[in-house]
């Protein structure tokens, strides 16, 4: 009889693993941060608004263990501040998960701060991340960043967003290439239209949950398990980009 190890495949524990989150007080964040927890994973999670880390660390605190800070990682030296609380925290990391983000309009309905503070947290920071990441993790390391199928709408609203999700694309491929041989995964996750606060005021809450229940939106868990996924796959492999969408999606 056939053993079930010949049909499928290793997956490795996240239990006893250190994964530093940023934007993790809130939707795809505060989800990623919490299953990981619950799987057995050490988590520092970050985020803006102090009411909102409390909030997720009571949350991840049932399922596991987790502690965090607030940081606007916009601003200079915060990433590496981020990353230093969660060292202090943990001892270290061997995951870390570029999450945080805000929207941003097209280029032409923006002022020039505007424009430089959506680069600096929606893509620098990822950057600046990946760079600490990369110079103090050892081998056996993990980097996710979440993207967006925004990288794919080229519409007149959406310039600077879709911009710098196009870029995180081709960083994420290079960056593989670069850390591969140094056994550090890169991985990018692109979701869809998922349900958050990052939805409102234009999809208020019910809205959010009729879209999710009719198959038109993603819920923040669902991006969970993609990271889950891809986290746990034998260090030979890189599920080099996840995209995550709703069944029911007219524009991606």
């Amino acid at each position: 009889m056939t053993d079930v190890c010949d049909a499928h495949t290793e997956m490795l524990p996240l239990k006893g693993r250190r994964a530093a989150i940023t934007g993790g007080t809130t939707g795809i964040g505060r989800a990623i941060a919490r299953l990981l927890a619950a799987e057995g994973a050490q988590v520092f999670i970050g985020g803006v608004d102090q009411t909102h880390l409390g909030e997720a660390l009571a949350d991840i605190r049932e399922v596991g263990q987790g502690d965090g800070a607030t940081l606007d990682l916009s601003q200079p030296d915060n990433v590496g501040a981020f990353l230093d609380a969660a060292t202090q925290a943990m001892g270290g990391y061997d995951i870390v998960v570029a999450n945080a983000a805000e929207a941003a309009s097209g280029l032409t309905e923006m002022d020039e701060a505007e424009v430089r503070h959506a680069i600096s947290l929606n893509f620098t920071h990822y950057l600046l991340l990946a760079h600490r990441a990369a110079t103090t993790m050892g081998e056996g390391g993990d980097i996710v960043m979440i993207g967006s199928t925004s990288a794919y709408v080229l519409g007149p609203h959406s310039t600077v967003y879709a911009a710098i999700k196009h870029g995180l694309q081709g960083f994420s491929i290079a960056l593989r290439r670069e850390l591969g041989s140094k056994d550090i995964r890169v991985a990018l996750v692109e979701p869809g239209k998922t349900g958050s606060d990052m939805q409102m005021p234009d999809v208020s809450p019910e809205e959010q949950r009729e879209q999710i229940n009719a198959g038109q939106m993603l819920r923040a868990e669902d991006i969970a398990v993609g990271v889950h996924y891809l986290l746990t796959q034998p260090r030979r492999t890189v599920i080099q980009r996840l995209t995550i969408s709703p069944r029911v999606q007219e524009e991606e």
